[in-house]
């Protein structure tokens, strides 16, 4: 195919190539990948300003997308990929077979920095995702960090830099500046936008200033672009339909005895993120119809929700659907409940399952929105999306979503959520919806639900 750029990707690519360091927080669909690969050709074969060129991208993007987009445009086709993938020594083999672009999953960061810590060989680096650079205190930060200074270009890429608020920055902005806009410590960036909320001394949290906001962006506008799909395509319309499910009285019974045993040995003002993950975690379980012991085996409850699946899909008549699951024991039910189904079911594992998706050949593909929310082109394989079980990610749910809403898609996209009533599931629905931080909407929801329970046993 002949690329023709549009104007914003042109002002893109010719930002890349002008500038050292850049932040790309291009909307999803917008040619985030193919604009990066056209600036590097320009650098590399026209300008001789950059040798090799390393990529950080999630596992599955890895795998495939770089790779299929330097094959897919005629102007990229002789750009060498090396993906820099699987056992130690595909990978120590990878990266000493000569190429233009090498390609890595993040998880490979810090063994990629010890590898290569005495002679880092590469001069640009372009981190697919940046959002998944947001926390300080992960180790493929702190490895990026270490050979940061040995880097002449980098370039990050990402449509939701923010998505559990603007402190989410801070990391993401210091792999770009090392620091120069906001900050050289987490501490610093804190001092200055953020007031520090201290709960009994177990755990802070932290809220931006009323102007940290506006301060930020002035801060980082030099070397940052933003732009929203909206602005720059004709997409179809993408509308959220929410699916009721409802237990039967005996089941909606042992919820409410679940989560109670649960809540009663909590108090509202020691509980922590960590805690509420997990007790959300076992209650959206439950909700979804099975939850893991204490040995990690799942342990069926209903199939109310299964069910509802069902109904679905059957009044989807024909049309093909994407399955995001939350838990490993949603996809093993679902696989198992549509066993003797004539429908063709398949979970996301694969390049050909991708492809067979996206040639009609497959009704259900079931996929973690953590595994396929970054980078996977899959509108043309359908326009309706099943969530069966939601989780907390707003980045995920809005990265997962636009698998199928992005430009290339013809039909309105339709966004199914199975929400089981009275349950955890209309909490993470509500959040969700709202683009509120959803970890504060967890921690809030819970201690809502304590103070019910525990007011209505002493007024009982």
């Amino acid at each position: 195919m002949n690329f023709s750029p549009h104007g914003y990707q042109q002002y893109c690519i010719d930002r890349i190539i002008s500038d050292r360091y850049l932040g790309l927080f291009l909307d999803m669909g917008l040619g985030k990948t193919v604009i990066t690969l056209t600036a590097v050709n320009e650098l590399i074969y026209n300008r001789f300003e950059v040798g090799r060129v390393l990529v950080i991208a999630p596992k599955k993007v890895a795998e495939s997308t770089w790779t299929n987009e330097a094959q897919k445009w005629e102007h990229l086709k002789h750009l060498r990929v090396s993906r820099i993938l699987g056992t130690l020594t595909q990978r120590i083999r990878a990266l000493n077979t000569p190429a233009d672009v090498y390609v890595i999953n993040r998880e490979n960061v810090p063994w990629l920095v010890e590898y290569d810590r005495n002679a880092w060989r590469f001069d640009m680096v372009v981190i697919d995702e940046l959002s998944s650079f947001k926390s300080s205190k992960a180790q493929r930060f702190k490895s990026l960090c270490y050979v940061r200074p040995h880097i002449s270009r980098l370039v990050g890429l990402t449509g939701t830099p923010a998505s559990n608020g603007l402190i989410d920055l801070w990391a993401q902005i210091y792999l770009l500046d090392e620091g120069e806009r906001l900050g050289k410590r987490i501490t610093h960036f804190r001092t200055k936008y953020c007031n520090c909320n201290t709960h009994g001394g177990h755990f802070s949290t932290y809220e931006m200033k009323p102007d940290a906001e506006a301060a930020i962006k002035s801060a980082i506008s030099d070397i940052c672009i933003s732009m929203k799909a909206e602005d720059y395509l004709q997409l179809p319309e993408c509308t959220v339909v929410d699916v009721p499910v409802y237990m039967n009285q005996r089941t909606k019974k042992q919820y409410e005895e679940f989560e109670r045993e649960m809540l009663l040995e909590l108090d509202e003002n020691t509980l922590d993120a960590g805690t509420a993950a997990v007790l959300s975690g076992k209650l959206m379980q439950f909700a979804n119809g099975a939850v893991y012991d204490e040995n990690k085996v799942p342990v069926e409850i209903h199939t109310e929700k299964l069910d509802r699946l069902a109904e679905l899909v059957e009044a989807l008549n024909g049309q093909h659907a994407l399955v995001f699951y939350n838990f490993r024991h949603d996809l093993e039910r679902i696989l198992r409940y549509f066993e003797k189904s004539p429908l063709v079911i398949r979970e996301l594992r694969t390049d050909q399952d991708q492809a067979d998706w996206n040639a009609g050949k497959i009704d259900l593909l079931l996929a973690h929105p953590a595994s396929a929310g970054y980078g996977l082109n899959l509108q043309q394989g359908g326009h309706h999306v099943i969530w069966f079980g939601l989780n907390w990610s707003l980045e995920l749910y809005e990265q997962a979503n636009k698998r199928l809403h992005r430009q290339g898609q013809s039909e309105p996209v339709i966004v199914h959520r199975l929400i089981t009533q009275e349950t955890r599931d209309e909490d993470v629905a509500a959040a969700l919806e709202g683009k509120q931080d959803v970890q504060n909407a967890l921690l809030e929801a819970l201690k809502v639900r304590i103070r019910e329970i525990k007011g209505g046993i002493i007024n009982g």
